[in-house]
């Protein structure tokens, strides 16, 4: 059995408020590392793109604004 199996049965065991903190902490730690990897594409450029199309996008006249007051 590997750690992540031995993981899993200890939190299946846990009462639920126990469990409620192992999901909130999970849930922080989850949202830090896609910060981090978002953070990381972004200085290397490898965002750049998406600024490209949006730019593209406004050249083009194909930006509304959003919501619409229709």
């Amino acid at each position: 059995m590997d750690r992540v199996e031995e993981l899993e049965i200890a939190i299946e065991r846990l009462p639920p408020a126990e469990f409620n903190r192992i999901a909130e902490w999970v849930r922080g730690r989850q949202a830090a590392l896609w910060d981090a990897q978002l953070d990381s594409d972004s200085a290397s450029g490898r965002l750049d793109f998406l600024f490209e199309e949006a730019e593209q996008e406004l050249l083009g006249d194909r930006v509304r604004v959003w919501p619409s007051n229709k």
